[in-house]
């Protein structure tokens, strides 16, 4: 997994879990040896400045996500219009406010300017997994089509992000 995270940028070696080969060390002797190894990290600074182009990634990606959140919260009967009738409304609005949620956070990021690994990952990880569940059900029938201009909004915020992490090296 760190291997494929390193590849696309989100996580660089600095981030990899250090590993602690089995010994006939104490257990103490271990997490001491390990602390000395690990740099001083401080509360919050493995936060980096972002670049502009994971800001306007990271905040395009926020102004997708959440007026299409809010959109399922607050008018039910047009998001339905558009994307087809749905059986469990409270699903629906589930993933309406889990969806604003991520675009809140990356939102955050934006305007901070600073991103930790987990922003990136965040981003492309909600946009691989709506793009799954788009495609998966379009091709089984259980959701509407429109659904696959959704992929491609996704896939594009995916494509995105892997040149601004790829940029940043």
């Amino acid at each position: 997994m760190w291997s494929l995270l390193e590849a696309v940028g989100i996580v660089g070696s600095k981030f990899r879990p250090l590993s602690i080969p089995a010994t006939n060390r104490s257990h103490e002797e271990c997490m001491n040896e390990r602390a000395e190894a690990r740099p001083s990290i401080e509360p919050g600074t493995s936060e980096v400045p972002a670049s502009p182009l994971l800001r306007i990634v990271a905040l395009a990606q926020a102004l997708y996500y959440i007026p299409t959140g809010i959109w399922a919260l607050v008018s039910i009967d047009t998001f339905q219009k558009v994307t087809g009738p749905k059986t469990d409304l409270w699903l629906v609005k589930t993933v309406g406010l889990l969806i604003t949620v991520v675009g809140a956070a990356l939102t955050m990021a934006g305007v901070r300017r600073r991103m930790g690994p987990e922003l990136p990952l965040l981003g492309i990880g909600s946009a691989a997994a709506l793009t799954t569940i788009d495609v998966v059900y379009v091709a089984r029938r259980r959701i509407s089509p429109i659904y696959l201009l959704d992929a491609l909004g996704e896939v594009l915020l995916i494509g995105g992000w892997i040149v601004a992490l790829r940029g940043r090296r």
